[in-house]
């Protein structure tokens, strides 16, 4: 896999793909970051931006990771004292999970962004972005949104202010982020900002099939017990021969695969035996056309899950 593939597997949109090229071919480490609102339980959902973290310092990226507390506090997720220790505990699990703590810049929202130029880069922006337009940027992610608070819509302008701030050649976040970065792509320019090249993530099935979040308790943390994971896998919704909104099998895609390089499914010998796959399509088309039984994905998920979540137990223990 070269450095490009490393780069946009798993991606579900690249804005836009040429940029990202010639980003990748005239600097010799761009930069790169995701902003994680501390709130709540990490989970696969939070996994999957970290996965690709991952991918961009094997790739050659400097990348930056900002534990957004301000924002969090903004968007209604707690005091700054609470949504502070929260960070502090995200910026744990994101290393037990991979990033490297000597290659990955870890910095607080609350370092920077209360600095005069950056509210002064903030206050310029709420010049010139409406309300309406704020407030569409951040359906997918705000809080009672309703009825928001004034402090929800000067959230969006401060990410968009956060990219310049950080030096941010690449922003990187799940799909729901996508109306965020495309209103930081309009609006830096007038500020005579550089805007970013964006790559999102897809939103990961919940348990039940629906969007995994911390707030509907659909989820799978990284600190899950292995008895915990058991049970949530073994009762997730896994139909035969359907993908759509399936969590085992986007387990399978996003997680264990992209980690492990391949995987062996044991099964009886009277069911077809055990099977290998090192690519995540010969394992879905199998599953399509029924040749591998929800239970024994199920029962194999629990397994190479456990074995990629372990040593995170450990260290976070």
């Amino acid at each position: 896999m070269d450095r490009l593939e490393l780069v946009i597997r798993n991606a579900e949109e690249i804005v836009t793909l040429d940029e990202l090229k010639a980003l990748m071919e005239g600097k010799e480490q761009p930069r790169a970051y995701v902003g994680y609102e501390p709130s709540g339980k990490v989970h696969m959902g939070h996994m999957l931006t970290a996965n690709k973290l991952i991918d961009l310092q094997a790739a050659g990226f400097a990348v930056v990771v900002l534990l957004a507390d301000l924002h969090a506090y903004l968007n209604e997720k707690g005091t700054l004292e609470e949504v502070r220790a929260t960070a502090d505990y995200n910026r744990d699990c994101f290393i037990a999970l991979g990033l490297d703590p000597e290659k990955t810049e870890f910095v607080y929202g609350t370092d920077y962004q209360l600095e005069p130029e950056y509210v002064k880069n903030v206050l310029k922006m709420a010049r010139s972005t409406t309300l309406n337009r704020a407030r569409r940027s951040m359906d997918e992610v705000g809080r009672n949104m309703d009825n928001p608070h004034v402090s929800q819509m000067i959230y969006p302008l401060m990410q968009a202010v956060d990219i310049a701030a950080l030096n941010v050649d690449l922003a990187v976040g799940g799909i729901d982020q996508r109306k965020i970065h495309m209103l930081a792509r309009e609006e830096m320019p007038k500020l005579g900002l550089q805007p970013p090249v964006c790559l999102h993530t897809p939103i990961i099935s919940g348990l039940n099939g629906g969007k995994m979040s911390s707030s509907k308790g659909n989820y799978i943390s990284i600190d899950d017990s292995a008895e915990d994971l058991d049970k949530k896998i073994m009762s997730a919704y896994c139909p035969a021969k359907d993908i759509e909104g399936n969590p085992v099998t986007e387990l399978f895609k996003y997680h264990i695969l992209p980690r492990l390089g391949s995987v062996t499914i044991s099964r009886p010998e009277k069911f077809g035996g055990n099977v290998t796959y090192d690519k995540y399509e010969a394992l879905e088309m199998d599953f399509l056309v029924g040749k591998m039984h929800p239970l024994d994905l199920k029962k194999s998920a629990v397994e190479h899950l456990n074995a990629i979540l372990e040593p995170v137990r450990e260290k976070m223990g």
